[in-house]
């Protein structure tokens, strides 16, 4: 998920919340502080989220690792660098 998209629906869902406590309560002021709860809930889970996808690629890359015998001695193949300039 791209980070603009998740403060689109970050804004929206705080405000939505925002609206509904607004709705339930009649305070303005508890549908502020619950905007800003679920707005500062959504960033954790964004944040626990993204550690998540950073953890378990490196756990996945240790895991392949363990299972390909010898990965560490197999031949670099070089590659040919692009010319898109005609040569």
């Amino acid at each position: 998920m791209y980070f603009p998209q998740f403060l689109v629906g970050m804004a929206a869902t705080s405000g939505v919340v925002g609206a509904w406590a607004y709705v339930a309560t009649g305070s303005i002021w508890k549908a502020v502080a619950w905007g800003i709860i679920a707005a500062a809930l959504l960033q954790v889970g964004y944040f626990a989220l993204v550690l998540r996808l950073v953890y378990g690629r490196r756990h996945t890359e240790q895991a392949e690792e363990e299972t390909i015998p010898d990965a560490s001695k197999q031949p670099v193949v070089p590659h040919q660098p692009l010319h898109r300039d005609g040569r």
